[in-house]
């Protein structure tokens, strides 16, 4: 938390290792850090029980839940030793109803888990469940350590899954480690005007206005502006 203010960081992401591996730490650091004025922000596998995400709400702004293979049982079962998937899904309808904002990544791997109707039920699932203006992303897999004879995801893949994203009704749908590509981009949903051109992880154009409304057409868009 000190390095954090030291450095002038609105906030701490618990990420890279599972935040619930050491949630005693992190929910202990959290509540320090919101007392500070700090935000908190897990990058999560989401099996979590609810209990854990009840006791870590009112100190939790944002999560990001990273669902692998679209969802897909099998493949979590396979490659990852998970049991099932529901825990993910429960999670995740706790985190709403805690009001913490969410976003979801997907990685689509090749040949084993690349089915695009597990994604477009993934999809369907987060519109009804959690609403259409959940932010989704498409992420690139990269073959490393034990998975270096799986091929990297095609940028076809990455697309035609965003489209089916788009398809199902979710409004914000993102491809990501695609930099240069149209997909990193946030545009209005009803007008399509850019609101927040980016590449990789820089913002190259901003085009809001200060109460986040479209410029073009005035829809009011689900954005925290923080100007300071």
């Amino acid at each position: 938390m000190k390095l954090a203010i030291d450095h002038n960081c609105k906030g701490i992401s618990y990420t890279y290792t599972e935040p619930t591996i050491f949630f005693e730490y992190a929910y202990d650091t959290a509540k320090q850090a919101r007392s500070k004025g700090l935000y908190n922000t897990f990058v999560t596998n989401g099996y979590m029980t609810t209990d854990a995400v009840d006791l870590i709400a009112p100190y939790l702004d944002a999560v990001t839940v990273d669902f692998k293979g679209g969802a897909d049982p099998e493949f979590y079962r396979t490659f990852s030793s998970v049991p099932s998937v529901e825990p993910i899904f429960e999670a995740l309808k706790a985190m709403k109803c805690n009001e913490i904002h969410i976003e979801v990544t997907n990685l689509i791997v090749p040949e084993i888990g690349d089915s695009m109707e597990k994604i477009r039920d993934l999809c369907s699932w987060i519109v009804t469940n959690l609403g259409n203006e959940t932010p989704m992303h498409f992420l690139r897999f990269h073959p490393e350590y034990d998975a270096i004879d799986i091929p990297m995801t095609p940028r076809e893949s990455i697309l035609k899954a965003r489209q089916i994203a788009k398809d199902e009704g979710l409004l914000y749908v993102y491809a990501g480690n695609l930099p240069g590509d149209v997909g990193e981009t946030t545009y209005c949903p009803k007008c399509q005007t850019i609101v927040i051109e980016r590449r990789g992880f820089n913002i190259t154009r901003w085009n809001m206005t200060e109460d986040a409304r479209c410029p073009s057409c005035g829809t009011l868009l689900p954005f925290i502006i923080n100007f300071e």
